[in-house]
């Protein structure tokens, strides 16, 4: 046999002296613990996700994990709840000279579009920065734009391709369209909370969450602050406690 004939053999072997050896670094130090912990998440942090984001790839002071293709501007101004990684998926934008808060267990597609601040029409050079609050349960399909000043309740999904440009706060809705407007709204009964065993903000573990941002928002998302007169929960009452500048 050639030894040209033997690469493919080599590289299969390869492979599988790889995948032994990361698993055994997995389980062995307690660096990795976010990986062994979040398996059961809907967008799991594997080891090649976190070699992509942490090691080879750009936005490395982000605290959740990146897509290569993804870019994020002011990370320290986004506020994220459980089992929330927008911009995992590829070809996101996430830019928060404004606060950016979202909820737990909220789900990003990619080509997603997030902004919390726009140029000032009378001087293009500047931002006019503001906020945007998604809350929990929510869903954001495949190219979708979020714009400054948007607000959303718990269980909002946006539809694929939307321009959302005003805000949703009663939650339990569909919204589509360019503008978005609500095209369906959702049974709060029927909808369905839940939670996972172990509580990470991107690779953050919660208590090293609420150390890092004791001002935060969304780490009391999990508390109901307020119900309105239907008796729906509000999430979000007061202002954002972040500077909105971005400071």
């Amino acid at each position: 046999m050639r030894i040209v004939d033997k690469i493919p053999l080599f590289v299969k072997v390869w492979g599988r002296v790889r995948s032994f050896c990361v698993r055994q670094l997995v389980n062995c130090l307690p660096f990795f613990r976010f990986i062994r912990e979040t398996q059961d998440y809907k967008h799991p942090i594997t080891f090649d996700v976190w070699y992509k984001h942490k090691v080879l790839g750009t936005h490395k002071t982000c605290y959740w994990p990146i897509h290569p293709t993804s870019h994020v501007s002011y990370s320290e101004n986004v506020r994220l709840g459980i089992e929330t990684f927008p911009g995992y998926m590829p070809g996101c934008y996430i830019q928060a000279i404004g606060a950016i808060e979202i909820g737990d267990h909220s789900i990003f597609s990619a080509n997603v579009g997030i902004v919390s601040s726009d140029h000032r029409l009378d001087d293009a050079r500047k931002h006019e920065a503001d906020h945007v609050r998604i809350g929990r349960y929510c869903l954001v399909g495949m190219n979708a734009v979020i714009l400054p000043g948007v607000e959303l309740g718990d269980f909002t999904v946006v539809g694929a391709g939307s321009v959302v440009t005003k805000s949703f706060p009663e939650g339990a809705c569909v919204i589509a369209g360019n503008p978005a407007r609500c095209i369906r709204m959702l049974n709060r009964d029927e909808c369905v909370e839940y939670t996972v065993k172990h509580r990470y903000h991107g690779y953050l573990t919660e208590d090293e969450y609420l150390a890092r941002f004791p001002d935060s928002v969304v780490g009391a998302l999990q508390h109901v602050e307020s119900t309105d007169a239907t008796g729906c929960a509000t999430f979000y009452s007061g202002e954002s406690r972040l500077d909105p500048s971005g400071k």
